[in-house]
């Protein structure tokens, strides 16, 4: 059982926000849809960035390899999964304009996180492919 409950509950809610996003974008007033507030534009937005932070206060980074077969780093996270004291992670890039995904995933236990800073709410295109 976590003993980190806000952080995994949050991961959580992110993780619902998203998928619900997903398949649909209700752009009417209705009860189906699928977000609180008023309706601004007719962007659905599809992932919430965020970036970790470890339990001594250094933001957390993943390895990935891009599609030149270089190493990098990155502090940018979509939330995929949370199952139990575990979250899956995809680990996205800044071009500069845009959030990309990497087409890398990462499974983090819960419990090395310490706090969690949402970034902004974006449009990352091919999910689970590498732009």
């Amino acid at each position: 059982m976590s003993t980190n409950s806000c952080i995994k509950n949050l991961l959580k809610f992110i993780c619902l926000l998203q998928r619900n996003s997903l398949n649909t974008c209700a752009l009417d007033a209705g009860c189906t849809k699928p977000f609180l507030g008023p309706i601004v534009n007719n962007t659905c937005y599809n992932t919430r960035v965020i970036t970790l932070y470890k339990r001594n206060g250094e933001i957390y980074e993943a390895t990935y390899t891009d599609e030149a077969g270089n190493i990098n780093t990155s502090s940018l996270f979509r939330v995929s999964d949370v199952h139990n004291d575990c979250c899956t992670l995809l680990i996205l890039t800044n071009n500069g304009t845009e959030y990309v995904s990497t087409g890398e995933y990462i499974t983090l236990n819960i419990n090395c996180i310490c706090a969690i800073k949402c970034l902004e709410d974006v449009v990352v295109e091919n999910l689970c492919e590498r732009r």
